[in-house]
């Protein structure tokens, strides 16, 4: 049992049994291990700053651009989004490692963009950026009111 009744001298043993303690801290450990790659979602992405300087051009780069009215672009060719679908699939699938600047209207609706990372991801591009324009940075931006 966990603990000693007493003894023939009529002291009590204090013996503590620590087969269950380490039984929950495994299964609490597996279930920790199993569901922290769940946990991750949503595509990671390093957002630049305003004042970080330009990257160089690369002509190899696969820029995916959209309009302010949702007109998307892959380089400077407009394709309609299930036509984009597809050519950004075959594109990851000829090149895994090819990395994607989305370059989007600032007026466009934040949803629109997020739809456009999720099509990219789902073509399979791993790597994808945003791409801004350099300037000033908004004071205030991330402050309660």
């Amino acid at each position: 049992m966990g603990m000693s009744g007493p003894s023939r001298d009529g002291a009590l043993m204090a013996d503590i049994n620590v087969t269950p303690f380490v039984d929950v801290m495994l299964v609490l450990l597996i279930i920790f291990m199993v569901t922290a790659p769940l946990m991750t979602t949503g595509v990671a992405l390093e957002l630049p700053r305003a004042e970080a300087p330009s990257l160089a051009p690369d002509e190899d780069q696969l820029v995916l651009s959209v309009t302010a009215d949702e007109t998307y672009y892959l380089g400077k060719n407009a394709f309609p989004l299930e036509e984009l679908k597809v050519k950004l699939a075959a594109i990851a699938k000829a090149n895994p490692e090819q990395q994607m600047f989305v370059r989007a209207d600032g007026k466009l609706a934040y949803e629109k963009v997020l739809q456009l990372l999720a099509v990219a991801q789902n073509a399979g591009v791993a790597k994808v950026g945003l791409v801004t324009q350099p300037g000033p940075v908004v004071e205030g931006l991330g402050e309660a009111p």
